[in-house]
């Protein structure tokens, strides 16, 4: 399974960006999708996740209420719709698949995508 990134960019405060995560090969309705990010100089963090059987989505706190994860079984995608967006939104964005259920922990995901930057700044 090969995963990729894309879709970031640089934006102001208050916009809003879509990352896209084209998956290559198959998954399985008990994998979970996740998305993670890395601000600079900071280790990585759970962002969002969603189950690719079910379609049930999962959020971290920061980001609750202002991004929508989101699938599509037929395009083998995943997609983070990122609203309202702030400069400590910016980091380094991976799409990851996890074989062995819902988690939050980087650890847990065997498959992971290159980066794509985002950078949120006036």
């Amino acid at each position: 399974v090969q995963l990729q990134a894309s879709g970031g960019g640089l934006v102001q405060p208050g916009g809003s960006l879509r990352l896209a995560c084209a998956v290559s090969g198959r998954v399985f309705s008990s994998h979970v999708m996740g998305w993670f990010r890395q601000p600079p100089g900071k280790e990585r963090e759970f962002v969002a996740a969603v189950r690719w059987g079910s379609g049930g989505t999962y959020y971290a706190d920061s980001v609750k209420g202002r991004f929508t994860i989101s699938r599509d079984t037929a395009k083998n995608a995943v997609y983070l719709q990122m609203d309202s967006l702030k400069p400590e939104d910016t980091a380094d964005y991976y799409c990851a698949r996890c074989r062995s259920g819902l988690s939050y922990a980087v650890a847990s995901y065997s498959d992971w995508g290159q980066g794509t930057q985002v950078t949120v700044s006036s």
